[in-house]
């Protein structure tokens, strides 16, 4: 499977101060990796280099090259902070790049088809992909082991072990 030419670190969520520093909500696993990987583009196509300087609230805060006073940082809120793929480390054994996942086939272990993965969420109890079928509905699946039975990145596809009560096909049948 072709890795994403880039992925996500983060989004801007407002300006701390008035020098010009953002809140930036992360997505790496240490926050302050935000700004470990070089320059973070924007999908209009802007090139950023953040310095971190602190934490608060559940945001980084960091220095943005170029921005000095507080409305320069409020013009900033709500860009996300992309860097190209290859910039980053290869994920451990057993883990995966939210982005590795979106756009795989999702399929049970018997075989039927599921659908496309179309996106990871986390609530706060664990990674979830979202599963879109041909006709449209989507399915939540918690991205655990008893649960996900195989990813296979190079083949393009997530298997899914059919646990009862995760499809209630008949459910959804009577509500359609």
């Amino acid at each position: 499977m072709k890795q994403p030419p880039r992925v996500c670190l983060g989004v801007i969520v407002g300006a701390k101060g008035l020098r010009g520093e953002v809140r930036i909500k992360s997505f790496t696993e240490d926050p302050a990796d935000v700004a470990a990987y070089g320059p973070l583009s924007t999908a209009d196509g802007r090139t950023f280099t953040l310095t971190v300087t602190g934490a608060a609230a559940g945001a980084v805060i960091a220095k943005v090259k170029g921005v000095t006073d507080r409305n320069a940082a409020e013009a900033l809120k709500g860009l996300e902070l992309f860097v190209e793929r290859s910039a980053l480390p290869a994920a451990e054994e057993g883990a995966y790049y939210h982005a590795d996942l979106i756009g795989l086939a999702a399929s049970l272990a018997t075989g039927e088809e599921l659908g496309t993965v179309t996106a990871v969420h986390n609530f706060g109890g664990g990674d979830i992909i979202e599963v879109k079928s041909g006709d449209g509905r989507s399915e939540l699946i918690p991205f655990t082991d008893a649960i996900v039975a195989k990813v296979d990145l190079a083949a393009g596809v997530v298997v899914v072990n059919p646990l009862p009560g995760l499809f209630d096909t008949e459910k959804h049948d009577e509500e359609d």
